[in-house]
């Protein structure tokens, strides 16, 4: 009888072990061998290894146990734990890290010097260890009847096994299987990219600024953006890591497009991968790219393809909804990019083999991560470089950590984008356009509100908190004056419509002037607004020099203004985490050097005065659980945003389906969903989803998709609690 890897489930049939394994190497193989084409030094025995780990990756399934389960169609767990096999075939072999890469294919890469301190390492079921030794030559000799020889040649290995190394290697085996298992369900079509066309989208992309630029060409502004433009498009291709600190506003989002394409070009890469701080404005730079770089005839679905941080998913049910970084170009969250470097687990990791051999344009890097993720970080940007990969590191507050011997040892110089007289240029037309200033006391709400009226229209507040945001704009909302709210409260969709709303009223700014905006942080970064005045709750030199972004971008006479302020209210949350920062921030002011510097230099020198204050012993615990291999351990430290949040699906409809186990397209359900605190969720008393233990749904409360979000429903908790009425 055939053996099986996967038993029949309701109308899908079973699958043979050799149509399994032979699918999952082919596919594997491909992966690595992908890869391994970017490898400054080539790499065979790269692809050997990787051929070795699928090719046995599920060897103990052959256990007549496992037949048995499998035979039957029975949902039942495997009795024999399917991987200790394989592993031990491996081992026998001396192809350790194969060895290694199958043992993490289903619980992820382990802690190497922990498992070289077991009796057995790499097995993780101590109990069949007599049973695998006894039936190993049966596996192999089954599997050899329906696969071929068991034999594996290794090509002499010339690359340095380390986590990078190791985080690829698994991609590439769990792509393979999962991509087969996604495959057989139905669950995942395949789209291949050969022809990726960059030349043609370097001309399309040519013709769609120039046309920007014609609207209105004796613009001082549309000027120096055309010059940054022609100045990114010529620079040189050869340097992999560089800089670009042009100011906010000045066209960065195509600019720097245009250089990485030539880099495209120059290098035959397959990917550009374009990493945003923020989900809220990857909608935004995703249209400006389909606008502008899809051909003819192209689905720009496929060609740009947007992937935000909450598509990765643990459960069988919801892996099928995992987005893969298969298109040309690829538009991301910081926390999605440098989450997957820094996981072990296998539905992160995924995706990761993609990488090699692409152009990655770190936008907003001031706010990409934080601080004390950069020295690993550079490791791992540096080691990416010998597989073919083009960074550019771009912020109009770019702090130059790597200049910095906490952050980089010994420091390095990487060259800049833009020559230094256009940088010189650019920088000093900032002083001309905007104006930083603080507010030495503490408001109250009420403060507070009279402050942002006193202020010149239309205006832009943010608040360091969800629910300070709610608050305010509740607030200012029940007194009859005019506000709009966007922060993560609500769903994608509903902000994608308020951000419109801003966008058309800021187009009759001249007339239309008496209106606020209150927002979170997501507003701070990336979106193309210009208001008349901004008003920040104190929080990082990087946050307040980033809202300077958002007013006066098309340097209009009058100089806009930047205020720095606090709060000290009890419904207008405190936010730790920025109690260093603030300190920092506030000392650059009363030396006056916030007025003085450039937005680089200013963001490098808070960023210096922040370690030398609070540098966190997690970056260095980070570095050394890397380097001896402890990836359980990296996984665990290296997190963008440490928050225990859930996702909601606020859309019924969403709901229903999901329930009644009906096809949702992640971006459906990315899109009318929101991320809450798992704590709050608690408090909230919210439901998961029938069948769905990462999914809850919004029942019972109120939902306000025009203004407050979820937070409308909130606000009632919040304000009963103030008045004693919740004990």
């Amino acid at each position: 009888m055939e053996p099986l890897a996967r038993s029949a489930r309701n109308d899908i049939p079973a699958q043979t072990y050799a149509e399994h394994v032979g699918n999952v190497s082919d596919r594997a193989r491909r992966n690595a061998a992908e890869a391994a084409k970017y490898f400054k030094d080539g790499s065979q025995a790269f692809v050997d290894i990787v051929s070795a780990a699928a090719l046995f990756h599920d060897l103990g399934k052959l256990d007549e146990k496992n037949q048995k389960v499998l035979r039957s169609s029975s949902k039942k767990k495997l009795p024999i734990n399917h991987v200790d096999a394989g592993v031990a075939h491996l081992k026998q072999r001396n192809h350790l890290h194969a060895a290694i890469l199958a043992y993490g294919h289903h619980i992820g890469l382990c802690s190497l010097g922990k498992e070289n301190t077991k009796s057995a390492p790499f097995c993780r079921d101590p109990e069949i260890l007599q049973r695998t030794d006894e039936l190993l030559n049966y596996y192999k000799t089954v599997h050899e009847r329906v696969l071929g020889s068991v034999d594996i040649e290794q090509a002499l290995d010339n690359i340095k096994w380390n986590g990078l190394t190791y985080r690829l290697g698994l991609s590439c085996l769990v792509d393979g299987d999962y991509g087969d298992a996604a495959t057989h369900t139905g669950d995942e079509a395949s789209i291949d990219y050969k022809e990726f066309r960059w030349e043609e989208r370097l001309m399309a992309l040519d013709k769609y600024v120039e046309a920007k630029f014609n609207q209105d060409p004796h613009s001082q502004r549309n000027l120096q953006r055309q010059e940054i433009y022609n100045s990114c498009r010529a620079a040189a291709t050869d340097v992999p890591i560089m800089a670009c600190d042009s100011p906010v506003g000045t066209g960065k989002t195509t600019s720097v497009m245009a250089h990485l394409l030539q880099v495209a070009i120059a290098k035959k890469l397959r990917h550009i991968i374009v990493v945003l701080p923020y989900t809220n404005i990857i909608k935004q730079s995703v249209e400006i790219y389909r606008k502008a770089l899809v051909l003819d005839g192209e689905n720009p679905n496929e060609v740009v393809a947007e992937h935000h941080h909450q598509a990765d998913f643990e459960s069988i049910e919801l892996r099928q909804m995992s987005t893969l970084w298969k298109a040309p170009i690829i538009v991301t969250t910081a926390v999605q990019f440098f989450e997957t470097l820094g996981s072990n687990m296998p539905v992160k990791l995924r995706k990761l083999h993609e990488l090699p051999g692409s152009a990655v344009f770190i936008d907003e890097a001031h706010a990409a991560i934080p601080s004390f993720l950069w020295p690993q970080t550079w490791v791992w940007l540096r080691g990416l470089t010998k597989w073919g990969c083009h960074f550019v590191l771009a912020s109009g507050s770019l702090p130059r950590f790597w200049t910095m011997e906490k952050f980089v040892s010994p420091i390095e110089s990487i060259p800049d984008l833009l020559p230094a007289d256009l940088r010189q240029q650019a920088a000093e037309n900032e002083f001309l356009r905007i104006s930083y200033q603080t507010y030495e006391h503490a408001f109250d709400r009420r403060g507070l509100i009279d402050f942002i009226l006193s202020k010149r229209g239309p205006r832009l507040v943010v608040m360091n908190t969800v629910q300070s945001a709610a608050v305010i704009a509740d607030k200012m909302i029940k007194e009859n004056h005019e506000v709009l709210h966007l922060s993560t409260a609500l769903t994608p969709i509903d902000r994608e419509r308020i951000v419109n709303k801003v966008i058309q009223k800021l187009k009759t700014r001249n007339t239309d002037t008496n209106w606020t905006l209150v927002a979170t942080s997501c507003i701070e970064a990336g979106m193309d607004f210009s208001f008349a005045t901004a008003l920040r709750e104190s929080c990082t030199t990087a946050s307040l020099i980033q809202i300077g972004g958002r007013i006066n971008r098309e340097h209009n006479d009058v100089i806009g203004e930047v205020w720095d302020f606090r709060v000290n209210d009890p419904l207008l949350n405190r936010h730790p985490v920025f109690d260093t920062s603030r300190a920092v921030l506030n000392d650059l002011f009363k030396e006056q050097l916030i007025q003085k510097m450039s937005a680089t230099d200013a963001v490098t020198d808070a960023m210096r005065r922040e370690i030398m204050s609070n540098y966190k012993k997690d970056a260095e615990e980070i570095k050394k659980s890397e380097h001896r291999g402890d990836f359980p351990e990296v996984s665990k430290l290296y997190r963008v945003i440490n928050a225990d949040t859930r996702l909601v699906v606020i859309d019924n409809s969403i709901v229903d389906a999901l329930e009644n186990h009906e096809k949702v397209s992640t971006i459906d359900l990315l899109r009318n969903s929101v991320q809450i605190w798992l704590q709050k969720v608690n408090a909230l008393s919210l439901e998961n989803i029938r069948g769905y233990d990462e999914l809850y749904k919004w029942t019972g409360w109120t939902y306000d998709p025009d203004c407050l979000g979820y937070m409308k429903g909130v606000l009632h908790l919040v304000y009963a609690n103030e008045e004693g009425l919740i004990y």
